[in-house]
This record gives C-alpha cells, sequence and structure tokens, in this order.
C-alpha cells in the first residue's frame, strides 16, 4: 500500500499586541495582494473566496491594530493598497524569498522521514541544487505528477557538487557562465566534478544581470557603478556563485569589495534580491531576469549562464533518473521552462559529457581528461 501526502511547510507572520491578543496575517496579506493585483476589493473578494462582508471586517480589523489605513477606496478608481500595506507586502514578499528554500529543504526532509514508514513508498531522487526558478518548476511537476519523487535540499553549487562527491545525492546543480568567466569558474568546480566520474544534465540558459528598479533612478549602468556613492548593493549569500560571479567582475575593473555600499549585505534567492530591491531596501543587486519581470523591476544583462545537473555516470540507467529524464524532455515542462522570462530550454534534458559541455579547455580547467559518455 502506498501513502500518497505532501509535507509542506509555511511561514506566518503573528502580531501579538501588549496585552497578548494575536493577530494572524496571512489572511491580511493574501487581501491586500488580491487588492493590489485586482484593483479593487470585489475582484479581491472573488480571488479569496471571501463575502464582501468578511473581507472589509478582514480590513478594518487589522487597520484598528495597525492605526493605519491600509487601503483606499474612490468609486470611480477602485481600491488600491496604501503606502503602509505595500510596505506590509514588500516585507512578507522578502520573508517568503528568504525562506522558502529552508522550507522547502525541511518540508523535503521530513517527508523523507515520514516516507520510510510506509514499506510501499518509492525511491526517492536525491537533489541538491542552488535555487532557481526552472529546479522550482520541475520540483512542483515531478512531485505533483508523482513520477518520480524528488527529495531537494537547497545548497550552494559548491555544497551540492560536494554532496555528488560523498554519494549524499544523485544530482547537484550548478550554473557556469558563457564567455570570459567560464574558465575561472569551472576552476572552482574542479576539487569536486571530474570527466571520467560524472555526466552532465542540461537545464536551461538563463539571463543574469543587475537588477534595479524601475526608470532605474540611480542610472546604473555596469558593475563599474556600485562603487557610486549613492548606489546602495545586495548581495548573494557567501558560498554562492552568483557572489562569486561579482566579485570577478569587480576583480576585473580593479574594484575592491570594500568599495562597494552593501557587499556585505546578503540574499539567499533571485526572488530575495529582487524582493529587497522593490521595497526600497537596496538600489541594485545581481539576479536572472525571471526575478526582476516578477517584481517589476528593470534588468540589466550581464552574463547568460547554463545551469547543468552533475550525475555519477553509473545513475544515468536507474528508474528514477529515467523517470526525471522524461519528464525534463517531455512537453509540459519544456513548455513551463519556454515562458519563464529570460530563460532558453533549447538544450534542456541533454546528457552531456563534461567535454561536449566545456571542450577540453573547459575540461583541463576541472584538472581532468574528458572521457566517453
Amino acid at each position: 500500500m502506498s501513502y500518497k501526502f505532501k509535507a509542506r511547510l509555511r511561514s506566518e507572520w503573528v502580531l501579538e499586541n501588549p496585552s497578548g491578543n494575536e493577530l494572524a496575517l496571512s489572511e491580511v496579506l493574501r487581501l491586500l495582494a488580491a487588492i493590489d493585483a485586482t484593483g479593487h476589493i470585489a475582484g479581491a473578494c472573488k480571488a479569496c473566496g471571501l463575502s464582501y462582508r468578511h473581507a472589509w471586517g478582514i480590513v478594518r480589523n487589522a487597520e484598528k491594530e495597525f492605526d493605519a489605513a491600509l487601503i483606499d477606496t474612490s468609486r470611480r478608481k477602485g481600491s488600491r493598497v496604501t503606502a503602509f500595506g505595500q510596505h506590509l507586502l514588500w516585507a512578507n514578499r522578502r520573508v517568503d524569498a528568504r525562506l522558502m528554500p529552508t522550507l522547502e529543504s525541511m518540508a523535503s526532509e521530513l517527508q523523507e522521514e515520514l516516507d520510510r514508514l510506509y514499506p510501499a513508498s518509492q525511491p526517492r531522487l536525491r537533489l541538491h541544487a542552488s535555487h532557481g526558478f526552472a529546479v522550482e518548476g520541475l520540483m512542483q511537476l515531478a512531485n505533483g505528477l508523482d513520477i518520480s519523487p524528488v527529495e531537494l535540499r537547497y545548497r550552494t553549487a559548491i555544497e551540492a557538487l560536494a554532496s555528488l562527491d560523498r554519494s549524499e545525492c544523485d544530482l547537484a546543480g550548478f550554473q557556469v557562465p558563457l564567455g570570459e568567466f567560464e574558465q575561472p569558474i569551472l576552476e572552482r568546480y574542479s576539487h569536486w566534478l571530474k570527466a571520467d566520474r560524472h555526466v552532465l544534465i542540461h537545464l536551461a540558459v538563463r539571463n543574469t544581470g543587475m537588477i534595479v528598479k524601475p526608470e532605474n533612478p540611480k542610472r546604473i549602468e555596469s558593475v563599474a557603478d556600485l562603487v557610486n556613492d549613492d548606489v546602495r548593493f545586495v548581495n548573494r549569500q557567501i558560498g554562492s556563485s552568483t557572489r562569486y560571479l561579482v566579485e570577478l567582475m569587480l576583480q576585473q575593473l580593479n574594484i575592491d569589495t570594500s568599495q562597494v555600499q552593501g557587499f556585505d549585505t546578503s540574499e539567499f534567492t533571485h526572488m530575495a534580491i529582487a524582493a529587497h530591491i522593490a521595497s526600497g531596501m537596496a538600489d541594485v543587486g545581481i539576479g536572472v531576469e525571471t526575478a526582476a519581470w516578477r517584481c517589476g523591476l528593470m534588468f540589466i544583462p550581464l552574463v547568460q549562464e547554463r545551469y547543468f545537473f552533475a550525475a555519477h555516470r553509473d545513475s544515468l540507467d536507474t528508474p528514477q533518473m529515467q523517470r526525471l529524464l522524461t519528464l525534463m524532455n517531455g512537453e509540459q515542462y519544456q513548455a513551463y521552462v519556454s515562458q519563464l522570462v529570460g530563460y532558453d530550454a533549447a538544450c534542456m534534458g541533454q546528457v552531456q559529457t563534461l567535454e561536449s559541455a566545456f571542450g577540453e579547455q573547459g575540461v583541463q580547467a576541472l584538472g581532468g581528461r574528458a572521457g566517453a559518455l
């Protein structure tokens, strides 16, 4: 007998006043987000499945607790979220973007533990990868269709490849920029990625660049502008490949990281970078185009990156791996990635040797020799 379930963990805001009374904000924030999207409370009620009276009750109760208006309503212009309400929404988006990888990894661990209680449960494919929109979509589709249960741990590329080297995962996700920064990035991976042991599964090519506020008020045009006195930068976390790419770009321009205001301010996902900027806490960060588009921000392209899954050569023929490859090459997932802004799914699902992906020079940067697939 197979027991089917999905373990999920979610973050939730709870406000407690001095008397000990609590106000859960999840319903308030969901309603404000719907009002912001639809432009009127009637549409928000329909989207949230709430009665008009109940929705107004939620808003008025929250406004009383905050002692601040959350929405402005006009007969001609509908309803709009106030500046106070917008700050709440962006704070919540930052929290969700920051915590999401941790919560998803913990939920995956929980489900793995629970699955062990049911002998009929399918073996799970173990994926360690940095967070990305294509990876997120693959997880949702794979586990949603029960095609190939996937156990996910969000890790930096280095952590993922180290896990693969220790056989603690079956797939390790990592990205490599096209062009002049490819060789130094490959050298960084050389301790864990070997041509005679590993093969690659091509996921996608994605646009990476600078994310700035709409209309680019600080007139940021290149990485050199990060040293401007009025520019606040938000970085990715220590150990991430995106942070290392930024360091390489600054090094090329002979700019010390200490000259960049906010270089040590970090976030863990592309969406967290975008939400950080959209909420007014920074002027610029480095991330993928999709995140900028979803937050209504401007994007300045810098490089294209290829995203791969590395795997041990002898694992390709396992049933779990074959099911995942079938899914990656299927129309549904191909269509999903193709509609992501800034993503190219042309080579998705192709199995490649390190030599076919990076050439002989790339294999040498990895410290090995080419091997036949």
